[in-house]
Parts: C-alpha cells; structure tokens; sequence
C-alpha cells in the first residue's frame, strides 16, 4: 500500500471535515471544532488583528458576552474590540446586508460616546452594537462565511471613476474589486476619490453614510486596511444597482449640469465668510424649494467662493428642521418597535440629518471635484427630503404651549424633570425643557449625559449611535445661533424611542456589574 500523499489527506481531511460540519450545523460544528477549514484558508487575514477578528466573528450569540467582557478584562482596549469587529463586519456581510452594514455604521459613534462616560460605564455603547453584530452573524450563519474574498488580480484604468461606474453598472464584482484594489495600491485617497462618483450617482443614506464610515475607520483600523473598508462601499452600490436602473436614479446630469452652468470644472473650493442671516436664509430656502433649485442654488454659492462649511451648515441646520418639524409616524408606517407618532429610527428628519452630517466629513477628506459634487448633493438631498411631506407648513419644537406649562427655572429640576418626560415618552415635553434649560445658558453637558444614558440603554431602532453622534458633532460645530436645536431634536428622539431596551445591554450591566439603573 502506498503512503497517501500529504496534499491528498489534506484534502479529503477537508472533505470529511465540511461534511461533518454541513451535518452537524454551523452552530454545533463549532462548538465541535469542525468549522470547515477551507472557508479559513480563502479568507482576507488581518495582521495584526486576526485572532481578535476571528474570535468576534466566530463566537456563538448565546456566549459571546461572557468571552468578550473576559478579553476586556485581560486588556483588550475599546478601540482594539472595534477595530476588530469592523474588520469582521466586513469581511462577514461586505456591505451587502442591511443589519450589518447598519451595525458598522455604528461602530465609531459607539466609541465616541464610550468616551463620553465615566470608566465604569465606557463597555456599554460598544457591548450594545457588539451584541448586535453577533446576533446578525448567527442569523445569517456567517460565522465561517464571508461576503468578501480575497482579491486575486489587481487592475489599473486610465479613467478610474468611469471604469468603477461601469462597473456598477454591470453589477460586476470582480471587476469591480479588481479596479479598487488596485487604485488603493496606490494609495487609500485614489480609491476613495475614484469609488465617489458611484455613490454620488443615486444618494441616500444608506449609500452615503456607509461610504463616510468606511473612509472614517481607516482612523483605527490603519490604512493598510482601506481596501477591505471601501469595498464595502462598492460593494453596497452594486447590491442596490438593479433597484436604482429600475427606478431611472441618476445625479450624473444633474451634476453635470451644476458644474457647466456655475463653471466648476477645474475650480478650487474657496473660503469666503458669511453671515449668520446668510446661513439661516439659506437653510430656510433648502427647506421649501425643490431639490434641482437647491442643487443650482448650491452650485451658484460654491462658484462665489463661499466656504463650503458654511453651506455644510446651512444644509445640517434644514435636516434639523425635518426632526423638529415632523408631527410623527403616521399609522401606515407604523411598525412594532416604531409606533404611531415617533421620530426615532428610520424617520425622515434622522436619516436626512445622519446624511447631511456625512457629507459635511466627505467634502472634507475628498478632492476639489467630489468635494463640490458631495456639497451640490447634500443640499439637493436635504431638499428632496423636505419635499416627502409638508415640512414648510408645520411649526418646529419646541411649542410655545408646551413652553408655557414649564413653570421652573432651576436648571437641576428641569434636566430631572427632562429625564421623567423621556421616560413617559413626551416627546413635546422634552423638547420643551431642553429648550428652556439651554435658553437659561446653562451649559449642554448636564443634557448631553442625560441622553446618553439613553442613546446606549435603548434598542433605537438601529440608528440610535449614529444619530447621537451626528447630533454631538453638530453641536460643536454649529455656529451659538443654531446649535440649540440639534439639542432640542436629540431629546425628542430621545423620547421617542424609550422603552424598547436594547439587547445584550442588561446582561453586558451585570457582567460588568454596572447597577441596571446607573
């Protein structure tokens, strides 16, 4: 008898092992050890990171609490647990499934605001979405199945936006993975810029918020990891391609009309000042004309130099408006953890201000040409979005009538009585004590911790993270005019989506022993 070669008993080891593991069920194969093998042998590795990667993926639901409290304890920083998991998100899901390209998205909010509490606390946020991204790889079953693969080729084009586009186009990921690949060889910021105009093509929230989050966690998890990151991007706008040919979305002319007619083409962004009048006129007129005015509008502003963070501004304090303004979920969009009358989740005002903050961070870190093309759309967007409903016509909070019924002016009493109207859930009320409490001048900190506690405590219909830290970094950068209802929207959403507690955080509580109700 012959000796069977190496090669050979490796392969039918694997066999046997795939069999076994494809009998068994992936949950029960790896409590076995069986997972198959030849899914980890084809998979992106992470230097530096792999084992921390590996064990967040892997690690069934029903204990995966329990062994990531224990690597905290035996040091594992914050930042290390979501550098991994973000890596794992993407190689997991690659920007393909809804919870989990939500789940990463809220990964970076999670950790600002971990920094935002007291050492005891500071798990909590990042446990929450933690937890969350391990339910959704049991659900799916992708504890040992990737959305992205290594790439094997790497290719080069003369005119890579188009080439990506085409790409896109064709719903071809390989091609598609090819071409990024090889434009972040030569560096992160020649594929961000060459994958922009495929997500300008047909903005929204989704599309524009993970391709900031994508760029923002080259932070912590290092350049060298820029391709696995923005292949998420790409990969997002190739899933959603057919829905956007059947729905006849594109910017592409719209873009290209701006720039002709405002002469854009070749032009620097400038930095010419303006008034508060300016902002605060400009945010009004984004609030009631259509979305192609306020593409032109933009354009003619960028053409006469105007500093884009002003228009930035201007189109984060309209999306403020939409919160503000929104008299609530009607019953036909009604939806269990969502109910008649709230404002948290998925409401219009959240996601346009989650997206107008995005775009503020894009044009920031992108050439002249996208950065322009991201300005003209924030604004076209924020516009589009004030044109769902009859937002013009409806008052913003806080109401006078709900103002007037406040009959304390103890900054003490009105942030506890702030938290008493978060937990009955009145949303008027909220909005009402917040904005006399910061009309006082006290400072926002005492408000700010208070919503906190709530931003990490409920389930927030998978926007609570993003939206508390849209509306934080907003507040530091709004000029004093404007900043107080970014404050006043956040305790409305605050309410509105008390009462559904998060999972994973009361047993996160008790294995940090963090009191439930600290």
């Amino acid at each position: 008898m012959h000796p069977i070669d190496p090669n050979r008993r490796r392969f039918l080891s694997q066999v046997g092992r795939g069999m076994l593991a494809a009998g068994l069920g992936g949950a029960m194969a790896r409590d076995f050890g069986f997972a198959a093998e030849s899914a980890a042998d084809a998979r992106i590795r992470f230097e530096g990171h792999d084992r921390l990667v590996d064990l967040l993926q892997s690690t069934a639901v029903g204990k995966f609490l329990p062994v990531v409290v224990e690597q905290i304890r035996q040091g594992t920083s914050l930042k290390d647990l979501v550098a991994a998991a973000s890596l794992a998100n993407a190689r997991a899901f690659g920007g393909e499934d809804y919870v989990g390209f939500h789940t990463f998205m809220a990964f970076a909010p999670a950790l600002r605001m971990a920094e935002q509490l007291p050492s005891t606390h500071q798990a909590l946020p990042v446990l929450k979405v933690l937890y969350r991204q391990a339910a959704r790889l049991e659900e799916a079953d992708q504890h040992d199945d990737d959305t992205l693969r290594p790439i094997e080729t790497r290719q080069t084009a003369d005119h890579l936006s188009e080439a990506l586009r085409e790409a896109v186009h064709q719903q071809d990921r390989t091609r598609g993975d090819a071409l990024l690949g090889g434009a972040i060889a030569q560096s992160p910021e020649e594929g961000w810029n060459g994958l922009l105009p495929a997500v300008h093509e047909a903005p929204e929230v989704h599309r524009v918020v993970l391709a900031h989050r994508a760029w923002d966690m080259l932070d912590l998890v290092g350049r060298e990891h820029a391709e696995t990151m923005l292949r998420q991007s790409l990969h997002y706008c190739i899933n959603v391609e057919s829905g956007r040919k059947r729905n006849n979305i594109s910017t592409a002319d719209l873009i290209a009309n701006v720039f002709d007619r405002c002469r854009l083409a070749g032009q620097t962004l400038g930095s010419r000042s303006v008034e508060d009048v300016w902002i605060a006129e400009f945010s009004d007129s984004l609030l009631k004309i259509g979305p192609e005015e306020a593409a032109m509008a933009t354009g003619e502003a960028i053409a006469a130099g105007i500093d884009p963070r002003a228009i930035s501004e201007a189109v984060a304090i309209t999306a403020n408006q939409l919160v503000l303004r929104d008299p609530g979920r009607p019953k036909e969009w009604a939806q269990p953890n969502k109910p008649i009358g709230s404002v948290h989740g998925d409401s219009i005002g959240v996601h346009a201000s989650d997206t107008a903050h995005a775009w503020r961070q894009i044009v920031a870190v992108s050439n002249p040409r996208n950065a322009m093309a991201s300005l003209i759309l924030s604004a076209w967007g924020v516009a589009r979005d004030a044109r769902n409903r009859p937002f013009a016509d409806w008052q913003p909070r806080p109401l006078a009538e709900v103002s007037e019924t406040i009959k304390t002016s103890d900054p003490t009493q009105l942030v506890q009585e702030l938290d008493a109207a978060i937990r009955a859930k009145e949303q008027d009320l909220a909005c009402a004590l917040t904005g006399k409490y910061l009309a006082a001048g006290h400072s926002p900190r005492a408000v700010f911790d208070t919503l906190l506690r709530y931003a990490y405590s409920e389930d927030g219909a998978l926007h609570a993270e993003k939206y508390y830290w849209t509306v934080r970094d907003e507040y530091s950068r709004l000029r004093p005019r404007f900043r107080d209802g970014e404050l006043i929207a956040l305790a409305r959403v605050t309410a509105s989506e008390y009462g559904i507690p998060a999972p994973g955080v009361a047993e996160a509580r008790e294995l940090l022993g963090v009191p439930p109700t600290a």
